[in-house]
C-alpha cells in the first residue's frame, strides 16, 4: 500500500453517527470529505454542506461505484457494518467501521476473508480504548507496573429503551437478541490490558425479563447479562452489559488485577479512578489517584493533543481513533485495532448469545487468525 498524502473520504450514516465526526475530521488537513451517504433524504443536503462534500448519495453501492474515494467511515446500524465494509474492501478502499465488527460469526468470517483479499486496511472504531483513564492503565501495564494481569471486569450500563423507539434498529440488534450484544466497549480496553492474550471460551447468563416495550412485548435480551471469559493465558474476565434496567448510566466501569497492581474505575459521581501499584504505593494497602499518574505515564501524543481531542466525542476517543487510522494509512505505525483485534473484541459477544441460549454452557471462541 502506498503512503497517502491526501485522503478522499466517504462518510456513511452522515445524518446520524457519521455526522458526529465533523469536528474531528476538520483537524486533519490531509482529509477531504468527498462524499456523504445516508438514507435520510431530508437532511442529506444539510450533511453534505456541513462536511463540504461535493457528492451526496442515498445509495451506498452507488457511492462506492461512482465516487473517487480512498476510504470510508461506517457510522451505520450494526447489521450494515459487514456488508458495507466488504463492499468497500472489495474495491480496495480503507474502512473505519463502528462497533461491533459484525452481528454473526458467519459474516465475520466473510469480513476477514475480504480483508485478506483487499489492498485496503480495516480498522474498528472502538473509542473506549482511547479514554484517558484507559490509556493510562494500558501504559502502566505495558511498562510492567501491574505485573502479569490475570483478572478484569468491564461494565456497560446504559438504559436505552426510549432510544430503541427513535433508532429502531436497536430494538432488534441491541435489545432483541439475548446475551452480550454490545460488548466491545467493555472488552476492548481489557484486551489491551492483557497484551498478547485473547478470549478462548465464554459462558453467559442473564437476570431475567422485567421490562416491556411500548407495544407490551418483553425485550428478548435479559435485563442484565454477564459473560465470563476464559483467557488463553489462564486469566478470567467478567463482562456485564445492561441496556434495559431503570438506573443512571454507568458506561465505563472497569477493574483490573495483576500480580503487582490493581485498578478500579470510579463508579459514581464524586468518586475517583484509583490504582494500587506495588512499586509506587508507599503503604501496602494505599490507593493512588490514577489522575496523579497522568503527567508521567500518558503517551506524549495524548498530552500534546488533549485540548484538540476534547472537542471530539467519547472523552476524546473519537479523535484518537481517527488519528490512529490516518497514521496507519500514512505508514507511520501499525493499526491498533485491525481486523483480528476487531474479531477478538467482537466474537466473544457473539458466542455468548449461543451460550445463554444453551443455559450458560461454556463454548469455544474461534480465533480469526486461523480462518
Amino acid at each position: 500500500m502506498g503512503i497517502l498524502e491526501k485522503l478522499n473520504l466517504g462518510i456513511v450514516g452522515a445524518c446520524g453517527r457519521g455526522g458526529s465526526f465533523k469536528q474531528v475530521l476538520d483537524a486533519f488537513k490531509m482529509i477531504r470529505v468527498q462524499a456523504v451517504c445516508d438514507t435520510n433524504m431530508e437532511h442529506l443536503p444539510e450533511a453534505a454542506q456541513r462536511f463540504g462534500a461535493s457528492e451526496a448519495y442515498t445509495d451506498y453501492e452507488e457511492m462506492i461505484g461512482r465516487s473517487n474515494l480512498d476510504a470510508v467511515i461506517l457510522g451505520t446500524p450494526m447489521p450494515l457494518h459487514v456488508p458495507q465494509a466488504i463492499t468497500a474492501l472489495n474495491k480496495g478502499l480503507h474502512v473505519l467501521s463502528e462497533v461491533p465488527a459484525g452481528v454473526s460469526v458467519e459474516e465475520c468470517r466473510e469480513l476477514v476473508a475480504a480483508g485478506k483479499r483487499s489492498k485496503g486496511i480495516y480498522m474498528m472504531a472502538e473509542n473506549y480504548t482511547y479514554l484517558k483513564s484507559n490509556v493510562c492503565v494500558r501504559e502502566l501495564v505495558h511498562q510492567g507496573f501491574f505485573g502479569t494481569t490475570y483478572y478484569a471486569e468491564g461494565e456497560y450500563l446504559h438504559e436505552l429503551k426510549g432510544l430503541n423507539e427513535i433508532t429502531r434498529w436497536r430494538r432488534k440488534w441491541q435489545t432483541g437478541i439475548n446475551g452480550i450484544t454490545y460488548g466491545t466497549h467493555s472488552l476492548g480496553p481489557i484486551l489491551q490490558w492483557m497484551p498478547g492474550d485473547r478470549v478462548v471460551s465464554v459462558c453467559c447468563a442473564g437476570s431475567g425479563h422485567h421490562y416491556r416495550d411500548p407495544r407490551g412485548d418483553y425485550y428478548e435480551n435479559e435485563d442484565s447479562c454477564v459473560m465470563l471469559c476464559k483467557m488463553r493465558g489462564g486469566g478470567l474476565v467478567k463482562i456485564r452489559v445492561d441496556m434495559l434496567s431503570d438506573r443512571p448510566h454507568a458506561m465505563t466501569n472497569y477493574a483490573l488485577q495483576g500480580a503487582d497492581g490493581c485498578y478500579e474505575s470510579a463508579r459514581a459521581h464524586g468518586e475517583r479512578h484509583r490504582v494500587w501499584l506495588r512499586a509506587k504505593s508507599r503503604e501496602p494497602n494505599q490507593w493512588l489517584d490514577l489522575e496523579s499518574l497522568y503527567e508521567s505515564y500518558l503517551p506524549l501524543s495524548w498530552v500534546e493533543m488533549e485540548e484538540l481531542a476534547k472537542q471530539a466525542g467519547h472523552g476524546g476517543g473519537d479523535f484518537f481513533e481517527i488519528l490512529d487510522f490516518v497514521d496507519a494509512l500514512q505508514g507511520k505505525r501499525p493499526l491498533t485495532i485491525g481486523i483480528h483485534e476487531a474479531m477478538d473484541m467482537t466474537l466473544p459477544g457473539l458466542i455468548s448469545q449461543k451460550s445463554i441460549a444453551e443455559e450458560g454452557r461454556w463454548l469455544d471462541v474461534p480465533d480469526s487468525r486461523t480462518w
